[in-house]
């Protein structure tokens, strides 16, 4: 795996080591009871209790995996860089078509388009990145091709 950084809150980021350690402290230990439980009632080559619990337990061991990494590699935003260009953690207002929209800027795992917060990784996000204030940009999206006016950065 190519090692990146996670751009994240402090607040997601306690987020994440609060469901690892749901997934590693109760869900685990709960999916091996499980399948002990199954494995006790015999044949497990027709057992779809046994089968279930180990499926589970595979997913939650790759999401566990998933959360560590996410946790080695997370970077921390809490505010926008002071600098004239847009970046991670800022608050920008554009408008588009006439309409003015204000969102933040935050890495994947925290998007939340309709509260105002735009993955860095979106075709907005990505687009915007390193300009400023009164600058115009061309976003691509699936919906075609939309003229974004930077009006404020904070």
């Amino acid at each position: 795996m190519n090692e990146k950084e996670i751009y994240i809150s402090k607040e997601g980021l306690e987020k994440l080591k609060e469901e690892l350690s749901l997934i590693e402290g109760t869900k685990l230990k709960a999916i091996a009871k499980k399948i002990a439980e199954a494995k006790d009632l015999g044949d497990l080559a027709e057992n779809s209790e046994y089968h279930e619990a180990k499926q589970e337990q595979a997913f939650l061991a790759g999401k566990a995996q998933e959360l560590k990494y996410k946790i080695k590699h997370a970077r921390i935003i809490e505010n926008c860089i002071k600098s004239d260009n847009i970046a991670v953690g800022c608050t920008v207002k554009v408008k588009v078509n006439g309409l003015e929209m204000t969102f933040s800027l935050v890495g994947g795992d925290e998007s939340d388009p309709a509260n105002g917060k735009i993955s860095i990784d979106s075709p907005i996000g990505r687009a915007l990145l390193n300009h400023k204030a009164g600058d115009k940009v061309q976003v691509t999206t699936p919906a075609g091709e939309t003229e974004y006016s930077i009006v404020e950065v904070k």
